[in-house]
C-alpha cells in the first residue's frame, strides 16, 4: 500500500521524495474534479436543452470594500500565510504528518500579519479602483453552469460535515472515547451520509437560485458514479480499512486469470497499521492483516465506473428529468447493498440481525429510485395526453 503519494512515485520510479499528498486525499480530489466537470458538461446541455434557465441576481457596481470584505481577506490572507511559512520552514513535520500539522499550533505569526495586511489591502486597493460616486444597483443574468463550483462547494462541505455524523453514528463507542480526535481526523467518512447531507443542501441551494431540482439531479447522476469509483481506488492504494472479510475460500478455476490479489489481499504497509508485523521493514507503515480479505474497494470501483459507463450512454435517450437520477439511485443501492455481505463494516442489533448502516439506507434508496422513475414518467405522460 502506499499511504502517501510519494510512496508511490518512489516505489515506481525509484526515488526518495517526501510529498505532503496523501493518497487517499489525492484520489478524493481527482474525484471531486471528475466530477465537477462532468456537472458542469451536464449543466451546459440542460441549458441548451431549456430545461435549466439562467437566475436573475441583482449586483452593486461602484461600492468600497466593506469592513466586512476586508476583515475576511485579512483572516484569510492570515491563516494561509500562517501556515505556508511553517510549512516551508519545517517541512518534514508538514510532509510526514499533514493532518497534525494543518490542526496543530504551528505557524508564523509575522508572516501571516503581514500578508494579511498586503492582502487586505490589495482588495481595497481593486474596489478602491472600480469606486463610483454613486453605487449602480443592476440586474444580471447568471447560467447555471457558471455556478457549478459554488455548486461543488456546498456538496464537498456538506458531504464532509455528513460523512463525518454518519461514522459517528456508526462507530458511537470511538467518538465517546475521544470526540476531539474522530471529528477532526481526515479517517472516517460514510459515503451515505454525505450524499444524503449534500444533497438537501445543494436541493436548498438551487432552489434559492433558481436551478430546478430534477434536471440539477440528472446532472450529478453521472459524476457521481464515477467520483465514487474514483474515491475507492483512493482507498484501496492507501490500505484505509475499506475492505472486505476475510476470505476463506480458494479461487475458482474459471477465475484464474485474475490477479491472486483481486480474489485475496493483505493490505501490507497500510496507512492505518491495521494487523501483523512485516518482517523486516522498518518505517511508519510496517503492518499487513494475517489474513487475506476481499479487496473491495477495487470490485466498486469497477462495478461504478460500469454504472458511470452506462449513465452516461444513456443520458441523452431520457427525456423525463429526474429519472436519470432515479436509476443512479437504484444502481448505487443494489451495488452497496451486495458489496455489504463482503465487507467489513460495524453493525447494528435490530431484531436479533446483525444489519449495518448501508444494509438499512441502500434498500431505502433502491426503493425511491424505482417509485421516483414510475411516478416522474407518469406524470410526464399525463401532461403530454393533456398538452
Amino acid at each position: 500500500m502506499y499511504p502517501k503519494l510519494s510512496d508511490l512515485i518512489n516505489a515506481v520510479f525509484g526515488t526518495h521524495i517526501n510529498l505532503p499528498i496523501m493518497s487517499y486525499g489525492f484520489f478524493v480530489a481527482l474525484a471531486f474534479l471528475a466530477g465537477s466537470y462532468l456537472l458542469y458538461l451536464e449543466l451546459i446541455r440542460k441549458e441548451k436543452e431549456g430545461l435549466i434557465k439562467p437566475t436573475k441576481k441583482k449586483i452593486v457596481v461602484g461600492k468600497p470594500a466593506s469592513a466586512t470584505e476586508l476583515l475576511f481577506s485579512f483572516l484569510l490572507g492570515f491563516l494561509l500565510a500562517f501556515k505556508i511559512a511553517a510549512a516551508i520552514t519545517d517541512y518534514q513535520h508538514f510532509a510526514n504528518d499533514p493532518q497534525d500539522f494543518l490542526f496543530s499550533g504551528e505557524g508564523s505569526v509575522w508572516a501571516g500579519l503581514v500578508f494579511g495586511f498586503l492582502y487586505a489591502a490589495y482588495v481595497w486597493y481593486d474596489k478602491n479602483k472600480q469606486k463610483l460616486e454613486h453605487p449602480v444597483e443592476k440586474e444580471i443574468l447568471v447560467p447555471a453552469h457558471e455556478q457549478t463550483w459554488m455548486i461543488v462547494l456546498i456538496a464537498a462541505v456538506f458531504g464532509i460535515i455528513g460523512a463525518k455524523i454518519f461514522d459517528q453514528l456508526e462507530n458511537w463507542q470511538a467518538f465517546l472515547a475521544n470526540p476531539l480526535g474522530e471529528l477532526f481526523s481526515f479517517s472516517g467518512l460514510t459515503f451515505y451520509g454525505g450524499l444524503i447531507i449534500a444533497a438537501i443542501a445543494v436541493v436548498w441551494y438551487g432552489e434559492k437560485n433558481g436551478i430546478p431540482v430534477k434536471p440539477m439531479a440528472d446532472s450529478f447522476a453521472p459524476g457521481l458514479a464515477l467520483a465514487y469509483g474514483i474515491g475507492r481506488i483512493g482507498c484501496q492504494v492507501s490500505g484505509d480499512g475499506d475492505w472486505g472479510i476475510v476470505n476463506h475460500w480458494a479461487k475458482p478455476h474459471w477465475l484464474s486469470f485474475l490477479p491472486d490479489w483481486l480474489w485475496k489481499y493483505n493490505y501490507p504497509h497500510n496507512i492505518i497499521n491495521e494487523g501483523v508485523p512485516i518482517p523486516g521493514c522498518t518505517g511508519a507503515h510496517c503492518m499487513q492483516l494475517p489474513h487475506g480479505v476481499f479487496p473491495t474497494p477495487v470490485y466498486e470501483t469497477i462495478m461504478m465506473i460500469i454504472v458511470f459507463i452506462i449513465l452516461w450512454s444513456i443520458r441523452k435517450k431520457i427525456k423525463t428529468p429526474g429519472v436519470l437520477f432515479s436509476i443512479y439511485l437504484i444502481f448505487n443501492g443494489v451495488e452497496r447493498f451486495f458489496i455489504e455481505h463482503i465487507r467489513v463494516n460495524n453493525t447494528y442489533d435490530i431484531f436479533g440481525h446483525h444489519i449495518t448502516q448501508a444494509e438499512i439506507i441502500s434498500p431505502i434508496l433502491v426503493l425511491i429510485g424505482i417509485f421516483g422513475w414510475y411516478y416522474l414518467e407518469k406524470q410526464a405522460r399525463k401532461k403530454k395526453i393533456a398538452s
